[in-house]
């Protein structure tokens, strides 16, 4: 058998030839090929992929969010409104209290060509209104 040309610069999960991605190689057997250019494919040749994965501990978020992933309102603490807000600030008067900024988050509610749905909540009384733009 004569040497391969390699074409593609790739990771071990791809032919070098085709660059298509290549079968589980199973133990040593000669057999293994790749499925689209034939090409031969030797374990020893395969290198050895490890992956790491970091999961993030539950206790942050239960500590500061409730059940919803909503934050939990800090009352008491001193805190200003800025601190109470659930988002970014805007200038808009609650229709409840009359306080003069609003916090706003966006969601995709309807389809795809329509707009978004956005949600006002204000920071002082926490009285929240919707708006579809």
């Amino acid at each position: 058998m004569g040497s391969v040309k390699e074409v593609f610069s790739t990771g071990p999960e791809f032919c070098s030839c085709c660059g298509s991605i290549l079968p589980v190689v199973t133990g040593t057997a000669l057999d293994n090929e790749c499925f689209v250019c034939k090409t031969p494919i030797e374990a020893k040749d395969m290198q050895e992929i490890s992956y790491v994965i970091h999961f993030n501990d539950p206790d942050v978020y239960s500590k500061e969010r409730g059940s919803s992933g909503l934050k939990k309102g800090r009352k008491g603490k001193g805190k200003n409104d800025a601190d109470e807000a659930e988002g970014p600030l805007v200038d808009r008067d609650c229709k409840e209290c009359g306080h003069k900024q609003m916090s706003y988050a966006t969601l995709q509610l309807r389809s795809v060509d329509e707009g978004q749905t956005v949600f006002y909540t204000c920071p002082k009384c926490k009285f929240k209104e919707s708006e579809n733009s």
